[in-house]
């Protein structure tokens, strides 16, 4: 169906309280129907278990109305020697809502706002909404099978050499009863209504779908689900209870057709085609399939489209149990929230926003541009996936726009604007064991080169005296640096907002310029177009912007030749900024859904940007060591640790660890606030540390800066904003939108002095740094951590946002976040030893020495530490080696 999208740059005035995103769709999570069964079924009766390859079986259990699960099953011998019974131990990851359908579809309009990076999507007229699901059949099928079955009925994985047989498939049809007002007079139905019978004939919707269930590895079960298009029927044809009694299938899932490729944007239909093409090139011996097994697939995918009505859903939905007592995590880098059980989680990549909910300034910001405000769930960098306090884990694949409803009790449902779903469930004893698949799969960053964390990434403008000034203070105070970065390096500009930089991506020091890289990417048609096929031009703060379109080739190329100029110059880092805002109705090379694209966008920006930094350094090492002999393995291997190229983003998706090797936390506001100030951050990162982001650190003392509103950074916000960034994987400064009205590390001998502090805090911990980012990159695992990480079942850890966190498993801060505060809360999980505080030495915890302190409900032990400024509550591990170094660190350091 057709889309809309409606645009308000240039408003001068806004309404301060945009409409939200409904909070129901076109199917609330508790619409959802009851299943039902073919009556030749045997499901109807009996329990089930069928194989999901070699792990994990599906069970169906017809009681309670009926039931699916996915479980994991682990054989182990029950007997004390040779010959004892095998006992099988089973995990259940999935399962469906008893006497519930799990599977739902719609047709409907999309309705989109956007201005500036800021987008809503909504269902508009909706139509064709299917209120029951049949099941016709389960069945596995072995490889001589399947290969015939997946290429006609689902698009090929790019990892289908992952998947182990047998696999399997439920097929089955969704359908509603409507009153048509164009069904044809000539069906017999018509004419028993009798003479002059105003009512208008009933006719049955109907689609065919197909689930397909894949063992991709020892955790992980993928998931597909089709529809095939909807077919209209006349009512009493449909019946399936008159086709049931001939044993065939309702004549309305038969003439549904098969399922078909993924479309590529709303009214634009592909079909594919039901005889399936080999290759005749191929070498792989494989047994054809028997008649039999023919005959049978050829059922399970339904006989061609007839002439008719037939059109496509764009809208999927599942659904699934949850627990009342179940917490959910993940979801991406999210800055509000840290658990969304009783929320609708939206799923789509854009700005942040500026306020996300804290007033005056949320009210303002919409004031003056429609949406730039932002709400609790707007985030640079989201994911489809999550993990959940029961140790179950989900994520989709594909890049369409997607909502969780977790507002229900005892379900969850997720809609997809698409007409399929493909996704894995994952399976796991711990958060730690979950995430580390979960990133198995979705990619990993790579380790990061040692210059980049062994100081501080000092963040100035201003020029070059400016710069040496600054740094020659730093001298004196004996500041451990790692870099400056230096914004305006490309020149500078003053708008609306403050401070911006010339977005010519050459070094500037005077103000000619040599290259015009706008009309170069122009004239090289690699910008992203409008309908017209003109480059799609954005507003931005005070001026407007295109975008390079990365599903060009040859826009990869341009742009890294303008990063090669880069490096030229001495670069060894730079931001990738933006990548939230491709337009939801641009025309694009690749010909793709500009709806998807717009969540794949962040991951191409960041595989562009990757690309080069790995070509540069293999040249780089190649140039210098062409020929390494065996003696200086060793200290050539050190070499390539330390060089490198860094560059950081902020915004992202499902796969972006694959391609980025940095995150960065975007723009905070200069505020105390909890939606999107300083505490904000520290939900940011350890959500986005929960959901496959390891990476990560915010600009130290925040950056927007809102005059007229009295938002500006103070000096004691600075000075905790340095302490909490000394424990992230870098430590970074930013002088903000607007330098000259916020304190900064280098404006008096105060601040000076605690930049230092803090600088030689995070030098003392380099060591593990290391360790965590080594990690990182092999497993998964943030260096900044939730505590539901390692204590799940805790449950005084499971509703904590923002209050404290881990570094890796031996060290504990818990920052100061409010004004004027100079003591924290610190709590220590049971069963994790005592913790001891590295400026004191006192112990608290499990086994603690300090009397002070109290156990709590939960099992755990609280205690009130003192945190004067200079003086963050860190604890480390008692015992552990990794705190006994830390604390002779800092010792040497002369801060203790």
């Amino acid at each position: 169906m057709a889309s809309s999208t409606s645009k308000k740059h240039h408003a001068r005035l806004n309404n301060p309280f945009p409409r939200a995103v409904p909070p129901a769709a076109i199917r609330g999570a508790d619409a959802a129907p009851r299943l039902s069964f073919s009556p030749t079924s045997k499901l109807a009766a009996h329990a089930h278990d069928f194989p999901v390859g070699t792990r994990f079986r599906l069970r169906w259990d017809p009681s309670r109305g009926g039931q699916l699960s996915v479980s994991r099953v682990c054989f182990s011998s029950s007997g004390d020697g040779d010959g004892g019974d095998a006992c099988a131990r089973r995990t259940t990851m999935w399962e469906t809502v008893p006497g519930v359908a799990f599977l739902a579809a719609a047709a409907a309009a999309v309705e989109a706002d956007e201005c500036r990076g800021s987008f809503a999507l909504r269902d508009g007229c909706a139509r064709l909404v299917p209120h029951a699901q049949h099941v016709d059949k389960i069945k596995a099928f072995y490889r001589c099978d399947a290969d015939l079955l997946r290429d006609a009925a689902f698009r090929s994985s790019p990892d289908d050499d992952a998947t182990r047989f047998p696999v399997l498939v439920i097929t089955g049809h969704v359908s509603a009863t409507k009153k048509k007002k164009n069904a044809s007079r000539s069906c017999c139905c018509c004419g028993r209504r009798g003479r002059g019978a105003s009512a208008r004939p009933a006719a049955v919707l109907s689609a065919r779908y197909w689930v397909l269930l894949e063992e991709k590895s020892d955790t992980q079960v993928a998931f597909s689900v089709k529809f095939g298009d909807y077919h209209w029927t006349c009512a009493h044809a449909a019946d399936p209870a008159a086709a049931n009694n001939n044993n065939k299938p309702s004549s309305a899932a038969a003439t549904a057709t098969s399922p078909r490729a993924h479309h590529h944007r709303p009214g634009l239909r592909l079909r594919l085609a039901a005889r399936v093409q080999r290759s005749a090139g191929s070498s792989k011996k494989t047994r054809l399939p028997s008649s039999t097994a023919r005959e049978e697939t050829s059922a399970l995918l339904g006989p061609p489209a007839e002439k008719g009505e037939t059109e496509e859903f764009n809208r999927v939905f599942l659904t699934y149990a949850s627990s009342k007592d179940e917490r959910f995590y993940g979801f991406g880098e999210q800055f509000s929230r840290m658990e969304f059980k009783g929320r609708r989680v939206p799923v789509l990549v854009q700005e942040q926003g500026i306020g996300r909910g804290d007033q005056p300034i949320t009210f303002a910001a919409n004031l003056v541009s429609y949406r730039s405000g932002g709400n609790w769930s707007t985030t640079y960098a989201p994911s489809p996936f999550y993990m959940t306090s029961k140790m179950r884990a989900l994520y989709l694949e594909g890049y369409d726009y997607s909502i969780f409803d977790l507002t229900k009790p005892d379900r969850v449902q997720f809609q997809i604007y698409g007409n399929s779903v493909q996704g894995r469930i994952l399976n796991g004893d711990s958060p730690t064991e979950l995430l580390t698949s979960y990133t198995e799969s979705t990619g990993r960053p790579p380790v990061l080169p040692r210059w980049i964390t062994s100081g501080a990434v000092v963040g100035m403008q201003g020029g070059t005296d400016t710069v040496r000034r600054v740094w020659k203070q730093l001298q004196e105070y004996d500041v451990p640096i790692s870099a400056f970065w230096l914004q305006d390096w490309v020149g500078q500009r003053k708008t609306a907002i403050g401070s911006q930089l010339w977005w010519n991506w050459e070094m500037d020091q005077k103000p000619n310029t040599r290259r015009h890289l706008f009309e170069e990417a122009k004239k090289l048609g690699i910008l992203v177009k409008d309908q017209a096929g003109e480059p799609y031009m954005m507003p931005n703060t005070a001026f407007d912007v295109a975008m390079l379109d990365f599903t060009n080739p040859e826009a990869h190329a341009w742009f890294k030749k303008i990063l090669q100029g880069m490096a030229d110059d001495g670069v060894s880092g730079w931001m990738a900024d933006f990548g939230e805002g491709l337009p939801l109705d641009a025309r694009l090379h690749s010909g793709e859904d500009p709806v998807a694209a717009h969540n794949r966008y962040p991951e191409l920006w960041a595989r562009v940007n990757r690309e080069f930094a790995d070509e540069w350094k293999a040249r780089n090492l190649i140039t210098r060591s062409p020929r390494r002999s065996a003696d200086a393995e060793e200290k050539n291997n050190d070499e390539e640790e330390e060089d490198g190229l860094v560059f950081f983003v902020r915004s992202g998706f499902r796969e972006s660890s694959r391609w980025a090797m940095l995150f960065w936390e975007g723009d905070q506001m200069v505020s105390w606030q909890a939606n999107d100030g300083i505490k904000s951050s520290v939900v940011g990162l350890l959500s986005g540390g929960l959901s496959g982001f390891p990476l990560n650190h915010s600009d130290a003392g925040g950056y927007c800066t809102v005059d007229v509103l009295r938002y500006r950074r103070s000096e004691e916000l600075l000075l905790r904003w340095m302490e909490l960034n000394a424990f992230t994987v870098v430590f970074r400064t930013h002088e903000g939108n607007k330098p000259g009205s916020n304190c900064q590390f280098y404006s008096n001998a105060r601040t000076l002095a605690h930049f230092a502090r803090c600088a030689k805090m995070y030098r003392a911990w380099e060591f593990y740094r290391v360790e965590l980012v080594k990690e990182a990159a092999e497993t998964g695992l943030p260096v900044a951590r939730h505590l539901f990480l390692h204590y799940p079942e805790d449950e005084r850890v499971q509703v904590m946002t923002y209050e404290q966190f881990m570094v890796g498993t031996e060290v504990m801060v818990v920052p100061v976040l409010d004004k004027d505060r100079s003591k924290v809360t610190a709590y220590f999980p049971a069963g994790g030893g005592a913790w001891k505080h590295v400026w004191t030495g006192d112990e608290y915890g499990s086994g603690g020495s300090r009397v002070k302190e109290k156990r709590t409900v939960h099992g755990g032990f609280e205690a009130e530490v003192g945190a004067p400024v200079g003086y963050p509550a860190v604890f480390v591990r008692a015992g552990s080696d990794v705190g006994e170094r830390f604390v002779t660190n800092l010792r040497d350091l002369k801060l203790l």
